[in-house]
């Protein structure tokens, strides 16, 4: 019998990195290694340290290698999947020179807001590069570093995005994926290359930026000599292009190409998104016109406020966050970080609607209505966005695949259930980021397409499925009614 060989996927997210050492063959996780971040900042500033990022990833990496108890020879491939739009700035030498603006930092609202007036309005943005620029957008950073940090904005030799700067730790080689780098608005999906036009508008130039890979899977390079001393690895191993968290989750669920399209995934973690995988480019104003990882586009809705913000309200109120209950006449957007759909960048949490008999289980169970229809009422224009009809019964009762942290929660589970009305699949793979990202690692270790390796990998995952419930439209419009008349005068604009 062969000796077993694995690949290492790497998810690098907000709070901590996550090393998924996984079978080449079965795909099969044989351990996870973690390590924490530290994010810093307060009001709308979030920031992290690069180096944290690297300093994770190797922590990551070894603690995940001694849970396998497998050698390090067994590793013949390593790909990292990154929080997106993170702005990264480099000196000359390849060193940070200050910590990375986060996604969810949304100083930058105001620089958004000029650059969509600039190119002359949204469909302008959605037409060049897929994506109207909010906050989040890494275009909107730089944007605000060259006005609010201009010395170290005048002294940086590189950009990147959070997983671009870890794959070069990896190779050495400056490198990207169309998927993210889809996500900074100065890289058209309608070319497949970066906009000269919007660069120059930036301040950038293409010298400064990662050369973009075919696919999140291509092989860009191999492990350097000194960064296998710092992972304990082999050097000469293969590194994959990567990409950003939510082209990797749809990539880890086998969606794309070579696997499923137009089949809609609901994310629930520190933001909740919304988006599926298809041939057809998007091109709503309401959507993130992404590219997938696999030479796909990826339309994608993103909120601000999903798990965390519940999970505040819970402390708040000191219960445990499967305390809930419906929210009965309470409504309440936990927006604590501001919002990015709908674009509220400096709104803050709204509650109406108590009542004397309101309860605090009830009010934490509004926190979930909220949180959840915030990101649900992305649904029916992601469809629009893959050119299905909403309407059509076939669509409507398409499965919802629920994946994130709040995929495991009971309250959470059954709160979309109601507000959805559809089905649901809870995959049974786990930690499905990092698994995209091993799917990629084994991909640029010869194992051909991505997507079509993890569709292989999860035809024995185990699925929890459960049926359609009626939908809860009382609550629904409810919501919807108190967002829609609230925001400008209430939550800002």
């Amino acid at each position: 019998m062969p000796p077993r060989t694995v690949v290492i996927g790497v998810d690098s997210s907000t709070q901590s990195t996550k090393a998924a050492v996984t079978d080449t063959e079965t795909g099969e996780l044989l351990a996870v290694g973690r390590a924490p971040h530290v994010v810093t900042g307060e009001g709308g500033a979030r920031e992290t340290d690069p180096e944290v990022w690297w300093l994770a990833l190797c922590d990551a990496v070894a603690a995940g290698l001694k849970e396998s108890g497998l050698s390090p020879s067994s590793v013949v491939g390593i790909a990292v999947a990154g929080q997106q739009h993170g702005l990264v700035t480099l000196d000359r030498a390849g060193r940070p020179l200050r910590p990375a603006l986060l996604w969810n930092d949304t100083r930058s609202a105001p620089q958004a807001a000029a650059l969509v007036a600039e190119l002359g309005g949204p469909e302008a943005w959605t037409a060049r590069t897929g994506t109207v620029p909010v906050a989040s957008m890494t275009a909107t950073k730089w944007r605000w570093l060259r006005e609010n940090d201009p010395s170290n904005a005048e002294a940086t030799a590189s950009v990147r995005l959070p997983h671009d700067f870890l794959t070069e730790r990896l190779a050495g080689v400056a490198a990207t994926d169309p998927g993210d780098a889809s996500g900074t608005c100065w890289y058209s999906t309608a070319t497949g290359a970066y906009d000269p036009d919007l660069l120059e508008r930036l301040g950038l130039s293409v010298s400064m930026l990662p050369e973009v890979a075919a696919t999140g899977g291509t092989r860009i390079g191999s492990l350097t000599d000194s960064a296998a001393e710092a992972l304990g690895l082999p050097a000469g191993i293969a590194v994959a292009a990567g990409t950003g968290d939510n082209m990797s989750a749809a990539v880890g669920l086998g969606l794309g190409g070579a696997g499923l399209l137009d089949h809609p995934v609901l994310s629930l973690g520190t933001s909740g998104t919304v988006f599926a995988a298809s041939r057809t480019r998007p091109a709503s104003t309401a959507l993130s016109g992404f590219a997938g990882a696999d030479g796909t586009y990826l339309p994608l809705a993103c909120t601000l406020n999903c798990t965390l913000a519940v999970d505040k309200v819970a402390s708040l109120l000191g219960l445990h966050r499967d305390d809930a209950t419906p929210g009965g006449e309470a409504v309440l957007l936990p927006y604590l970080d501001g919002e990015r759909t709908p674009d509220l960048p400096t709104s803050s949490g709204l509650l109406t609607g108590l009542r004397h008999d309101t309860t605090p289980q009830q009010l934490l169970g509004a926190a979930y209505e909220g949180a959840a229809f915030t990101v649900l009422r992305a649904l029916d224009e992601l469809l629009l966005a893959c050119g299905l009809d909403p309407a059509d019964p076939e669509v409507a009762g398409r499965p919802l695949r629920l994946i994130g942290g709040g995929a495991q929660g009971r309250t959470w589970v059954e709160t979309v259930r109601r507000l959805s009305g559809r089905p649901l699949i809870v995959p049974g793979s786990g930690e499905l980021v990092a698994l995209g990202a091993a799917a990629l690692a084994a991909s640029a270790a010869g194992g051909g397409d991505p997507v079509a390796v993890a569709a292989r990998w999860n035809e024995k995952s185990e699925d929890a499925e459960l049926p359609a419930a009626e939908r809860d439209t009382e609550t629904w419009e409810r919501i919807g009614s108190v967002l829609d008349r609230a925001s400008e005068p209430l939550l800002g604009g």
